[in-house]
């Protein structure tokens, strides 16, 4: 987006800034890059926060903002809001990626434990315009929720943020208890501001099915907002596809059947292998398929990292349990460790594309021939 917007005004005064997570950065022109963490935010994450708020300080009525948002943005871009220090973000963002919680809930309290998140980062342009251009990652597409809404007005609640805290069992700092507890308001973003969805999930499924139906397939999309457990959405997907094999229910051979939006991985006490969302989906489908024929599935990040993994995802074959078991893997035994990735790099299935510079979370497709 950074380089696209450089190129597209050449002869415009301009200077920017772009966060991005390592390995992700390309040549940008006039704009610079910073290589920050992700999932997990790092020191240069903190750095870029506070680059991007003095960028925009003192500004006048005259100067346009162009804030360029995607998936990613909440780790890439870390300020922790008094009392927290990096460290006690870096836990809490460990704590939330290992239970469960939905990509709504954890940016909530993203958004009240950051200085620049959840509209301040447009408070501090202010008076400015800001224009923001979002690539969504988010189910549904709300806005506040991509990269935790920096330039949006938020919604939500710091009263909500300590629940969802609470209920995950997330322990936090007695003071940052306090205020959250307290309800400290956030100011709206204040100035001239505009918010665009220019790429998303529902964009790339329609443009999946398009080229599915141009092959001769039938094609049942199930939607960009599709949540939940990793595994059990990959038992359901089996399911629908046992379901289309044998009724014609919902859509008759030869077909494909896409899915699109976030789900999640439930670390337990146990911990965990190798493997990212979409692994441990395809490794879920798989055992759920018992080794059907004709059946095929691709599980893939858009971004090209599935996780913290090299792997973007992973394609499952009829004879996926087969070769498992010949590699000397026990599938329902990789599963339960979370070690997917492990398995599908013995079987070769993995899929490697390196970073495709842009997300619109995880696209899911299922083959009947």
């Amino acid at each position: 987006m950074a380089a696209a917007l450089d190129a597209a005004w050449p002869d415009v005064e301009l200077s920017g800034i772009v966060s991005t997570r390592y390995g992700h950065a390309v040549p940008a022109g006039r704009i610079d890059i910073i290589e920050a963490g992700h999932p997990v935010p790092d020191a240069a994450s903190e750095r870029a926060a506070r680059r991007i708020l003095e960028a925009v300080s003192g500004l006048t009525a005259d100067d346009l903002v162009i804030a360029l948002m995607s998936g990613g943005g909440s780790a890439t871009l870390a300020l922790p809001v008094a009392p927290l220090t990096l460290a006690d973000k870096q836990r809490i963002t460990n704590d939330l990626l290992a239970s469960g919680a939905g990509i709504g809930d954890m940016n909530t309290v993203r958004k009240h434990l950051s200085g620049i998140k959840g509209g301040k980062l447009a408070a501090a342009a202010a008076p400015a315009r800001v224009c923001t251009l979002l690539i969504s990652d988010v189910p549904g597409d709300d806005p506040s929720a991509v990269a935790s809404g920096p330039t949006v007005p938020d919604s939500t609640t710091p009263a909500q943020a300590l629940d969802i805290l609470d209920r995950h069992g997330i322990a936090i700092p007695a003071e940052l208890r306090d205020r959250l507890a307290a309800g400290a308001a956030v100011a709206p973003p204040g100035g001239d501001h505009e918010c665009r969805i220019i790429g998303s999930a529902a964009l790339a499924l329609g443009a999946a099915a398009d080229a599915a139906k141009n092959m001769g397939y039938a094609v049942v999309n199930l939607g960009d907002a599709i949540e939940g457990e990793s595994r059990e959405l990959g038992r359901v997907m089996a399911g629908i596809a046992r379901s289309a094999r044998t009724h014609s229910e919902p859509v008759a051979p030869p077909c494909v059947i896409l899915s699109g939006g976030e789900t999640t991985v439930t670390i337990g006490a146990e911990g965990a292998g190798r493997g990212g969302r979409n692994t441990e989906f395809a490794l879920a489908f798989a055992i759920a398929l018992r080794g059907a024929q004709g059946t095929w599935a691709l599980a893939c990040d858009s971004d090209g990292i599935d996780g913290t993994e090299d792997a973007a995802g992973a394609i499952v074959t009829p004879d996926t349990l087969a070769r498992a078991a010949a590699a000397g893997f026990e599938p329902s035994a990789s599963l339960k460790k979370h070690d997917s990735y492990s398995l599908f790099h013995a079987t070769g299935d993995l899929v490697v594309t390196g970073p495709t510079l842009t997300n619109v979370n995880d696209i899911r497709v299922v083959l009947l021939g």
